[in-house]
């Protein structure tokens, strides 16, 4: 017969144990002495526990894991060297097309300087001149509505440049 905590004003003693798998059992070692001393004196709490074995260790293999991230840093490593070698190269060619750049920019500025040196009234005049042109008198209009016209129409009259022939 089992003597229960309430008669005998004992807290029962109870151990925890870890199991195969990872599950968790919890032997009441009050209990396990009583049903052991039914088979004799020879059996008592020690020798239960005794009998119960630890888990086998589980054995991880870690040389994989160690090689992966060894393998990891080195690809981190040579990516961030060639990046780097990358960012660099980009830099030399930026700083080739700045200076690029800069020799277009000045080249800019002297057609237009040319384009206005063209474009000024002396210039056209002379360049009209070497064609042959010569100035026209005083303009006629044309009144588009009525058709009617302001002041005379008449040819240009002078000489022609010795370069236009």
């Amino acid at each position: 017969m089992r003597a229960s905590p309430v008669t005998t004003g004992r807290v029962p003693q109870q151990q925890k144990r870890s199991l195969p798998g990872g599950r968790a059992a919890t032997i009441d070692l009050d209990n396990v002495a009583n049903v052991a001393n039914v088979g004799g004196p020879e059996n008592n709490k020690t020798s239960v526990l005794r009998r119960l074995k630890p888990p086998v260790p589980v054995t991880v293999v870690r040389a994989p894991f160690v090689i992966l991230v060894i393998m990891s840093v080195i690809t981190g490593v040579v990516g961030i060297l060639v990046l780097n070698t990358k960012i660099t190269e980009n830099a030399f060619k930026l700083s080739a097309m700045r200076r690029e750049q800069v020799q277009l920019d000045q080249r800019e500025q002297q057609l237009k300087q040319l384009i206005s040196n063209y474009e000024s009234p002396g210039s056209l005049a002379a360049a009209a001149a070497k064609l042959g042109l010569v100035e026209a008198g005083p303009p006629a209009f044309i009144v588009l509505p009525d058709g009617r016209t302001i002041g005379v129409p008449k040819p240009a009259t002078g000489t022609p440049s010795v370069t236009s022939q």
